[in-house]
């Protein structure tokens, strides 16, 4: 009988799948990262024939979501500035006269 049956799976395929292995290895994850991958999912991956989810939604072609973001990113901050600090080092050897 149990050879009649395939063995789902649903838990490892797709978008709900993937889901729950993120929710699942991060331990939770953050409404405002769930949103992220969402936008991301709908917004960016296409089809075999070139369409987005949001394409098929909306009927209407979107820009690029990268190039919509690096176009209204600031420029990056510069590293912070540390003091010039030495630390002794108590393992190395000092010359010691005979």
């Amino acid at each position: 009988m149990v050879s009649n049956f395939q063995r789902t799976s649903s838990a490892v395929e797709g978008r709900n799948g993937y889901l729950s292995q993120r929710h699942h290895n991060g331990r939770g994850l953050l409404p405002e990262r769930l949103k992220a991958l969402t936008i991301i999912h709908n917004f960016t991956l296409k089809r075999f024939d070139g369409t987005t989810a949001a394409n098929r939604l909306f009927g209407k072609e979107f820009p690029d979501l990268f190039e919509w973001v690096v176009h209204r990113m600031d420029d990056l901050p510069l590293p912070r500035q540390y003091k010039n600090t030495t630390s002794n080092n108590y393992l190395k050897l000092q010359t010691v006269p005979a």
